[in-house]
Order: structure tokens, then C-alpha cells, then sequence
């Protein structure tokens, strides 16, 4: 079985919590107070991804849903080690967001070397914004990631199935590394 490590990260308000609760089945309804997330969440729960060779498999994530003050960014070295994905959350609606996506992806991802299969980005639409799907402007550098965008009131199932295509990728990736040092070690 397969262990991986997700880190949900972005700027504070954007939904990140929600989200993390929802994609970890941990909570089924959307809304309530805002309450800024402290550090950071752990959230765990096990899925079923396509691996390589189109064959399914067992998958336990850890969702590290991180609070998005930067007064906590002393702790994001021990929190990013031995991550092996990230997902990159915002508010297309909130003026300057856009801009600290660039923030958080040299951060949590760059930092790291992860591959950009091995990050997602989220545009997360509060409810009731009207969710304009339309391609937010971005560093050209990140319009090579995987984009969706997030409305847990309008789509919400369409938002577990994207993520958990992410998940899939981020397995794929892993069960690749190994196989290549597995065949390292043998000649």
C-alpha cells in the first residue's frame, strides 16, 4: 500500500479547510464560521488509485491542510519534508491572490523539485460567487499545472473525481521512482 503525503496550502480565506474536509470525507456539508486554520490539520484516509500498469491500487493519504498565515512559515520546512504532492488553493475572486500562488508554489513545490504532476492547482470559488471558470491570469511558469476549478455547491462530485485523477498521478509518479531504483539496485 501505498503511504502518500498531500499538502494543501495557499493563502488565508481562500477554502482551504473546506476543501481538505470534503476531498478527506470528513465533513459532507459546505459553510459555517470561518475559523483560520492554526499551523497545521492532519486529515487521513485511505482510496483506491490507478497506479502504473493500469492496475488499482491501495492508497493511504495524509492531507496536510496548512494554515495559510505567514506567520507559521517557520515551520514549513518540517512540514513540506517528505511531501509528495501539493495542492495550491486560492480565490480567483480576492485581488491579490493570483499573485501569492507564485508565493506558495516556490514554497511548497519548487523548493521540493516535485514534478509538476505532482501539483494541482485549485481556483476554489466561494458560495454563492457565481464560480467564473474562465483561466485566471498566472505566472506562465504555472500555467503548465493541472488547474481546476473548485465550487463545492454546484459540482461538487466533479471536484472528488479531478482530485482523485491528481492522487492517481502523484501514485504513478511514485510507483515510476521506485521501479527505477529497484532496477538501479538489480544491475
Amino acid at each position: 500500500m501505498f503511504k502518500i503525503k498531500i499538502l494543501i496550502v495557499g493563502p488565508s480565506g481562500c477554502g482551504k479547510t473546506v476543501l481538505a474536509n470534503f476531498l478527506s470525507d470528513t465533513v459532507e456539508t459546505v459553510g459555517g464560521d470561518y475559523s483560520p486554520t492554526q499551523g497545521v490539520r492532519i486529515l487521513e484516509f485511505e482510496t483506491q488509485n490507478q497506479g502504473s500498469n493500469d492496475k488499482d491500487v491501495p492508497c493511504e493519504v495524509e492531507l496536510w491542510d496548512c494554515g495559510g498565515d505567514f506567520r507559521f512559515e517557520s515551520c514549513w520546512p518540517a512540514v513540506v519534508k517528505d511531501c509528495h504532492g501539493v495542492v495550491v488553493v486560492f480565490n480567483p475572486d480576492t485581488p491579490g491572490h493570483l499573485k501569492d500562488v507564485e508565493t506558495w508554489h516556490s514554497s511548497f513545490v519548487a523548493s521540493q523539485g516535485l514534478l509538476e504532476s505532482q501539483c494541482l492547482l485549485v481556483a476554489h470559488h466561494k458560495p454563492g460567487s457565481g464560480g467564473n471558470n474562465s483561466p485566471p491570469v498566472l505566472a506562465s511558469y504555472l500555467n503548465k499545472l493541472l488547474l481546476i476549478h473548485s465550487n463545492l455547491e454546484e459540482e461538487p462530485e466533479e471536484v472528488r473525481r479531478e482530485f482523485r485523477r491528481y492522487l492517481a498521478a502523484v501514485v504513478t509518479t511514485l510507483s515510476e521512482s521506485r521501479e527505477r531504483e529497484e532496477m538501479s539496485i538489480i544491475t
